[in-house]
């Protein structure tokens, strides 16, 4: 796509936010039907989703230096509306996991488009150079192979070399057969051609070749409505055109980047240019509206008046006009609540009755929208209208540089001459009024006194104050507890979408959700709060997250890609990893403070606890001696310190989370996510990707939705267990023979017991859960008005 054509997208982004921020303004009147207020809400968000798709693209790949600064502002501020709008969710269906195949198909939009795609410059913007020094970045499977396997044996070294030379030996026998062929070919008498007219066999390879191009014609159809009825993997024959794009993606990143630097230059240029110019009329035009302010005030009052302080604004204040109705407005409610009447009074009860009996459909009022008006009116004031078909680079503007630029130098200007005119006006003081400036003195002194009182509550003791950033990190390198991982994508959580919760829904059948589900819920709780920071400062906030579900679900896989997509730090707190460091209880909290200390300098940092159901059991088995406990008291106390200002997040991981006390473990961790098996429509797209991914290729003999069928029950990691065992080298070059079949796989599936078991544990065990009591008391209460409804329609036909 073009310059004009990602222009033309952000403008249609805007217009939608404009449209649907009329909308969202109504959601804040209290609605009396449970239901009705989640769809309006349901509504709502796909559209906040098919705007931030639109803008997250628009910002990746437009050039322009200053229009980003804007789609940024909107950019975050979608991303923390559509936060907000979940948050409500919850709250009104007290769930984590929603639908919306019953919007999506009204509004007409496909599952892709609703899809939370991760902006690019939440990886870019972790970038530090301390992280780089220490490798503690996300890094691929073969660079860690590569490193692990640096030191190679001496014996190793032989067998290399001689499988070279058996090589070699083969390569020299197989060219000498194949020119002892061709000598023999050449002593093959010429053969006389066939009795044939040319015509005839022009028809005849005519023939041949019209029917070989009619068959594939109609086997690249068959194929391509296949791949699009969703029957068939599509097909990697694109992959050059798909590296076009790639590349032209990259070069419109590397130009974007050129155009910033080029930005930050001409705003200093542009500012010293204005501060050289512009700086003496700027200083004497101010000079003279404060000595005039000083004449009027001296005319209308008989004495000089109070040069305004720093902190009231400076001569920023003697030019602002006061708003008299903010001082009028206090008087007037003291005023009208002695004269209220108790007709009035009795009303105000009523209504708050009234309200309290609609308390979960009532919902606190937006950050993010007031942030979305200031940003479409300052785009529609600079952006809207302008007319930029000279720009062909899209480079800066100068003029809006300017603009900002002598703002600025104004207020830099006004802070020197205040310095001035203070000093003026006490001399004048001192010849004609020496009162007023005793006044003046104490009213300083008072508030300078005050200020530094209150700076001094708010510290907090630091534990390691003469020590640097580097030498933090080091410790905790050595220390195996600040760690890499692996490269890992979210997109690599392979799962479909559910087509039929809502559906489920109305039947009154609590749907599973799927792993497409997971996926929405983990970048919308974990990845985009961490990725930016005004987000995370006014979006509600998420200290702790557990992640739970049987073996091989993906627990893991899910942990290492919020740390690849955020570039996360990632602190190792596990049991087993922290056994005999740190000890003592003086110990353990100099390691926390380290750990947060890093962890807000260098944000956003993911604090991983694996097992964490071993902390609140009541019984530790004697052959456990890491000592899952000792983390027990002090990491609530952790958490609670974490502040929106921090970006930084506990996740903890088990598969047992039965074992553990309910109250402890759910009070530790602020959301409970769990991940069940795949459903039809997953394990039908996880069987291909794993295949192709372990080296196999699927072709028609092999039965996708058989072998789909009978895993019903298995979680992703017995299928890869699965994949691995039979793709053996071996079986991987009798490939272009012998394709794969569904049978291969059935006996190493038949070695594993399938999760369906403990399924049903999980659900006994999240019931007991705050979210899960909730959901059902609210159950049992719908019941019970059924059931009287039903009671009162059958009095009534009896009568």
């Amino acid at each position: 796509m073009s310059n004009i054509g990602y222009n033309r997208q952000w403008h249609d982004a805007q217009a939608s936010i404009k449209d649907i921020l009329d909308v969202d303004l109504e959601q804040e009147k209290p609605e009396k039907d449970r239901l009705v207020a989640f769809q309006n809400l349901a509504v709502i968000y796909v559209k906040y989703i098919t705007i931030f798709r639109k803008l997250e693209e628009c910002y990746d790949q437009i050039v322009h230096p200053q229009k980003l600064l804007v789609i940024r502002k909107v950019l975050d501020g979608v991303i923390g509306r559509i936060l907000e709008l979940k948050n409500n969710m919850v709250s009104l269906e007290l769930s984590e996991y929603h639908y919306f195949d019953d919007v999506i198909s009204d509004l007409k939009i496909t599952p892709k488009e609703i899809d939370i795609v991760i902006p690019k410059y939440f990886q870019e913007e972790s970038k530090h150079p301390i992280k780089e020094k220490f490798g503690l970045l996300a890094k691929s499977k073969i660079d860690e192979e590569n490193e692990g396997n640096t030191e190679l044996k001496v014996e190793e070294v032989k067998l290399v070399q001689l499988e070279q030379k058996a090589t070699q030996d083969v390569f020299e026998e197989l060219v000498d057969e194949v020119l002892l062929l061709e000598d023999e070919d050449k002593l093959v008498p010429i053969r006389s051609p066939p009795n044939i007219s040319p015509i005839n066999a022009a028809i005849k390879i005519q023939k041949t070749w019209r029917g070989f191009m009619a068959r594939n014609i109609v086997k690249n159809l068959r194929e391509e409505e296949l791949i699009f009825i969703g029957m068939k993997p599509e097909n990697e024959d694109k992959s050059e055109n798909a590296d076009k794009l790639i590349k032209l993606c990259e070069y419109r990143r590397s130009v974007k980047k050129e155009n910033i630097l080029e930005y930050e230059q001409a705003l200093v240029e542009t500012k010293e240019k204005i501060r050289d110019l512009e700086g003496v009329d700027i200083k004497e035009k101010l000079q003279d509206q404060i000595r005039q302010w000083f004449i009027e005030s001296r005319d209308a009052t008989g004495k000089f008046p109070e040069y305004p302080s720093e902190s009231e604004g400076g001569s920023n204040a003697i030019f602002q006009v006061k708003d008299l109705v903010e001082e009028v407005k206090p008087k007037e409610k003291e005023k009208k609540k002695e004269k209220k009447k108790k007709g009035e009074v009795e009303k105000e009860k009523k209504d708050k009755k009234v309200n309290e009996q609609f308390e979960e459909v009532l919902f606190e009022p937006s950050k993010f929208v007031t942030i979305l008006k200031a940003e479409e009116k300052e785009y529609k004031d600079m952006w809207e209208q302008r007319d930029e078909t000279l720009n062909f680079q899209q480079k800066h503007d100068v003029e809006i540089i300017k603009e900002q630029k002598r703002v600025e130098v104004e207020n830099e200007i006004r802070l020197q001459i205040d310095e001035l005119m203070r000093e003026e006006l006490m001399n004048l003081k001192l010849v004609i009024d020496q009162q007023a400036k005793k006044g003046k003195k104490g009213k300083h002194v008072k508030k300078k006194k005050g200020a530094k009182k209150s700076k001094k509550k708010k510290g907090e003791k630091d534990l390691t104050p003469d020590r640097t950033l580097e030498s933090l990190c080091e410790e905790l390198v050595q220390a195996g507890i600040l760690r890499s991982y692996p490269l890992i994508k979210l997109k690599d959580f392979i799962g479909d979408y559910s087509y039929l919760g809502t559906t489920f829904q109305q039947m009154n059948i609590e749907p599973m959700p799927s792993l497409s589900d997971v996926r929405r819920v983990i970048t919308e709780f974990c990845i985009l709060p961490l990725g930016s920071q005004v987000v995370h400062e006014n979006a509600p906030l998420i200290k702790s997250v557990l992640i739970t579900g049987p073996r091989g679900c993906g627990k893991k896989m899910l942990l290492h890609a919020i740390c690849t997509e955020t570039g996360a730090l990632f602190f190792d707190l596990t049991a087993a990893n922290i056994y005999g460091k740190y000890p003592g209880k003086s110990g353990l909290k100099m390691m926390l403070h380290i750990i947060f200390k890093v962890a807000c300098l260098l944000p956003p940092a993911i604090v991983y606890i694996g097992n964490c159901e071993k902390m609140f059991q009541k019984k530790i088995p004697k052959t456990d001696q890491t000592d899952p406990k000792r983390l027990k008291k002090l990491l609530p106390k952790f958490v609670k310190g974490i502040k929106s200002i921090n970006r930084v997040l506990l996740i903890g991981t088990t598969r047992e989370p039965y074992n553990a006390e309910v109250k402890p473990l759910c009070s530790l961790y602020q959301k409970i996510l769990f991940i069940p098996r795949p459903d039809y429509s997953s394990r039908f797209f996880l069987w291909p990707y794993l295949i192709i991914m372990y080296g196999g290729k699927v072709s028609d003999a092999l039965d996708l939705s058989s072998l789909s069928k009978i895993t019903d029950g298995y979680t992703p990691g017995d299928m890869t267990m699965v994949v691995k065992s039979v793709l053996t080298k071996k079986r991987i070059e009798q490939l272009s023979k012998n394709p794969l079949l569904a049978s291969e796989f059935v006996p190493s599936l038949a070695k594993i017991v399938p999760v369906i078991k403990e399924l049903e544990t999980f659900k006994i065990w999240y019931a007991k859960t705050p979210l899960g009591k909730k959901r059902a008391k609210r159950g049992k209460e719908n019941e019970d008005k059924k059931q009287a409804k039903g009671k009162n329609d059958k009095k009534k036909k009896k009568k």
